[in-house]
């Protein structure tokens, strides 16, 4: 897709102390606005999520200006490029967390679980053991709705509504994960930066987070040892390996994924129903989050 047309989408995070959100927040507010840029942005205590849309210029100057702030000059940003904006609206909002965990005492800014390379996790999966030799593992960390969209072949999915259900799901299954090295993922690295934390607390030996999560995968390695397409947090729904939208959408009356052939659905109608809001079973979801 030619970038000379197209907006960029830029996803980024970065686990730090941050002090001052409720002063910071109309600096973001008023920059976002003026530079006609939309998206969502939380400031936490523990550091910032982001996920905006605009053209290149626009995006690279709020960059320029997000980075003069000593904290986040070495912030890492994932890219990818649409037609449209990939947002509706510019949300600038204050939280307790980057991703509710509710466990306050794991901090990454005070250290990381080990990360692994997608180039690297590439490798693994390829050869199917890490370079000690020990089986490879991967586990999802994101909600069931997002998994059921895509992730990694022979993932382990424990089918969680919320992030909050992780920690004690992930301490019921430590037996059956012994002696194998484990790689935590989620959509931009957020979710596994406190979940291989939590797993190193709790006496897990060899686990790993995928650095920069499946997006970053998708932009360094495309497609390989992953089936199907990575839910994202605004109107594109879900990306393919190659950053690209695809046709799957989200009902805006349930919130649940609808792929393409539940569109085909006499029950589906575009921003009025799905069949899952007849099933009763639509996956509801913070909306205000940020790709995590």
């Amino acid at each position: 897709m030619s970038t000379a047309t197209s907006h960029v989408n830029i996803a980024a995070y970065k686990f730090v102390t941050f002090d001052n959100t409720e002063e910071m927040r109309p600096q973001y507010q008023a920059l976002c606005k003026e530079l006609g840029l939309k998206g969502t942005i939380l400031l936490t205590p523990e550091g910032i999520n982001l996920f905006l849309s605009g053209p290149r210029q626009q995006v690279d100057l709020f960059l320029d200006w997000l980075r003069s702030d000593a904290r986040f000059a070495d912030i890492a940003v994932k890219e990818s490029y649409s037609e449209e904006q990939s947002h509706k609206r510019m949300l600038v909002k204050i939280k307790k967390e980057i991703i509710t965990m509710r466990m306050p005492l794991i901090q990454p800014e005070l250290g990381r679980a080990p990360a692994v390379a997608p180039l690297d996790l590439k490798r693994w999966l390829d050869q199917g053991h890490d370079d000690n030799g020990k089986p490879v593992v991967m586990v999802d960390t994101r909600n069931a709705f997002e998994v059921d969209v895509g992730t990694f072949d022979r993932t382990i999915d424990y089918r969680i509504a919320k992030f909050t259900e992780f920690p004690d799901v992930i301490a019921a299954h430590k037996d059956d994960l012994a002696d194998k090295t484990v790689v935590t993922f989620c959509t931009g690295g957020i979710r596994c930066e406190k979940a291989a934390i939590h797993m190193q607390n709790i006496g897990y030996e060899n686990v790993y987070q995928l650095e920069g999560g499946i997006l970053k995968y998708f932009e360094d390695v495309g497609g390989a040892h992953y089936t199907g397409d990575c839910f994202v947090f605004d109107y594109r729904t879900a990306l393919n390996p190659q950053l690209e939208p695809t046709v799957t959408v989200q009902c805006f009356a349930c919130r649940a994924v609808v792929t393409p052939r539940q569109q085909l659905s006499p029950q589906y109608v575009y921003g009025v129903s799905c069949p899952h809001c007849f099933a009763g079973d639509g996956a509801l979801q913070d909306s205000a989050a940020a790709t995590a």
